[in-house]
């Protein structure tokens, strides 16, 4: 397993996360994950963090061990990983996180012409999804945004600006167009729920490209074969105090749709 390295110091690392690889292990699949990579490397963040806990069948509760990791990103999504190197380290960005300091952008494929957002003092051009999410009560995979969510909700913003919209053919059928309209969006979680951005978009008719839980009845496109989401920056504090921004480079994926869609527009 090959993993880039954005950033290290005693204390803290931040790597590129390839899409298709989990961070953690679920209790079911053996593949190899990020916590294998960062035990076999970092061996003496192994009692760094805390376990996630899994609930199975019959109240059991299962202890997953997530060595140095502060927050996740799901398989097929790709970029950013902050992780602490010790248990300091790991309570400060924990703190940070809870408190909404962690600042972290997101770059997405979505289905459909995304409406421009209207612009106020309090948002400037950023659009605002400001709707708790709960579970699915009809897909143990998912979360659901607004009604027909599973007690108990929890409040979820996502802002996010629109950097491009294009079509992926020429088309004839005026009527066929609305299938092959797409927008390049950055979003900016304000809170960190589980699938936020991914619900969110689906939430307002604009599930992201390739999506395997939210996009519906629509075809993967755009030669996406994952999940057209990457976490493309990330903005923290240090032990020091000092404010670390963090970037990772667009994955060839998502340069091959740019090049082929939007540059030779």
């Amino acid at each position: 397993m090959k993993i880039k390295i954005l950033f290290e110091d005693k204390n803290v690392l931040v790597i590129d996360k390839p899409a298709g690889i989990m961070v953690h292990p679920d209790g079911k699949n053996k593949t190899k994950t990020i916590c294998d990579w960062l035990l076999l490397n970092y061996p003496s963040i192994k009692n760094v963090g805390e376990p996630f806990i899994v609930e199975r069948t019959g109240g059991k509760k299962e202890k997953i061990p997530r060595p140095g990791i502060v927050h996740r990103l799901d398989k097929e999504t790709s970029g950013v990983l902050l992780v602490a190197k010790n248990q300091k380290s790991f309570l400060s960005l924990k703190e940070q996180f809870q408190n909404h300091r962690v600042k972290k952008t997101y770059r997405a494929f979505v289905y459909g012409y995304v409406s421009d957002p209207k612009a106020s003092l309090a948002t400037g051009k950023r659009g605002v999804i400001n709707v708790p999410i709960g579970r699915s009560q009809k897909d143990i995979r998912a979360y659901t945004a607004g009604r027909g969510a599973r007690e108990p909700l929890k409040d979820a913003i996502t802002e996010y600006i629109i950097l491009n919209k294009f079509t992926d053919t020429k088309i004839a059928d005026k009527k066929d167009e609305v299938n092959h309209q797409y927008t390049y969006i950055e979003a900016y979680p304000k809170t960190g729920r589980t699938h936020q951005i991914r619900v969110h978009m689906r939430y307002i008719n604009h599930p992201i490209v390739s999506d395997p839980i939210y996009r519906g009845n629509k075809e993967m496109v755009l030669g996406m074969k994952r999940l057209a989401l990457h976490a493309s920056s990330v903005s923290f504090s240090l032990l020091s105090g000092v404010v670390m921004f963090v970037e990772s480079p667009l994955p060839t994926d998502f340069k091959e749709v740019i090049k082929k869609y939007i540059e030779l527009k």
